[in-house]
């Protein structure tokens, strides 16, 4: 049987990653050529003639004399941490497929949990934000899934308490092989939630295919084309050629989560997911990632420890 490409591709060792990202003074410079690519540019007044304030690392515009950090403006703005570590998490962030727990991302970088917990989700924000407004197109496949809920006892099913349920929707090829997967949190499986959905994710040019649960009637409100597959419920439904896509990956996200966190707070599911949205997106060049990802960060405005601990994000 062939090898499957995506899942043996070589991805960036982390001798190779070492030599590329391993002090500093290289990381420094990803982020500076991330923020200017054609050299620096003030973010007052525009100026591009400037010197180099050594001994803070900070650029001073010729024109306005204002001074600016490389780092100010982005997810790395105020940070007490290296940017080597930074980057240390973006590799292992990226290159993981199950993802990593903040308590074996803070051994692995050498800083405390709530550290390591801090940097995950600002990286998973800017994951988040990233991949946020890109819609899906052609046919996608779409279900309903929930995370979290009673462990034992109590209701079972949809209406258990503590469910947190998410959309999963699956953009593939004519020939039926996978593209680009959306997750979102919704409030339920309501027509309005999932209109919502629609207007945010999916293009109007989209044939969409589901079971048959009522509320994903609504895409239609987005423009998309809708086909109903009834499946039945159980395992057998599961199986289903039509929802093939979106079932293995509805598979692999729940086995990651219960392995790698076994709970997830309902507030922080957003992040959590866009951390799967985004690996699943770039799954066939691992080691351009971390560059990508390094980019990404670079020109995402900055979100305080707080709002993280605090924000319901609805995506």
């Amino acid at each position: 049987m062939a090898r499957n490409a995506v899942q043996f591709q070589r991805g960036l060792s982390e001798v190779e990653f070492e030599r590329l990202y391993g002090t500093e003074e290289q990381c420094r410079a990803v982020v500076i050529a991330a923020r200017w690519p054609d050299g620096f540019s003030c973010p007052v007044c525009g100026g591009r003639s400037h010197s180099e304030v050594k001994t803070r690392g900070l650029f001073q515009c010729t024109k306005c004399r204002r001074q600016t950090s490389p780092i100010a403006g982005t997810i790395f703005a105020s940070t007490k941490l290296p940017l080597r570590t930074w980057f240390r998490a973006i590799y292992h962030l990226t290159q993981s497929k199950q993802g990593i727990s903040s308590i074996e991302l803070g051994r692995r970088l050498g800083v405390r949990q709530t550290s390591a917990w801090m940097l995950k989700h600002k990286l998973q924000q800017v994951m988040l934000e990233r991949d946020g407004r890109k819609r899906l197109t052609g046919r996608v496949e779409i279900d309903d899934a929930y995370l979290g809920g009673e462990r034992s006892g109590g209701k079972r099913g949809r209406g258990a308490p503590g469910k947190t349920p998410f959309v999963a929707a699956v953009e593939t090829t004519p020939e039926g092989k996978p593209v680009r997967l959306k997750l979102r949190r919704v409030a339920g499986f309501t027509g309005q939630a999932i209109s919502r959905f629609a207007l945010r994710s999916l293009d109007p040019s989209c044939a969409v295919v589901s079971d048959g649960l009522a509320c994903f009637g609504h895409v239609s409100d987005a423009g998309c084309a809708h086909d109903v597959i009834r499946t039945g419920s159980g395992p057998a439904a599961a199986r289903s050629p039509a929802f093939k896509w979106v079932n293995t990956a509805l598979g692999n996200i729940k086995s990651a989560i219960v392995g790698t966190y076994r709970a997830i707070s309902s507030k922080h599911v957003p992040r959590y997911l866009a951390e799967f949205e985004y690996r699943f997106n770039r799954r066939y060049d691992l080691a351009s990632m971390i560059p990508r990802l390094g980019w990404a960060a670079a020109h995402t405005p900055p979100m305080p420890y707080r709002l993280l601990k605090l924000a319901e994000i609805t995506g």
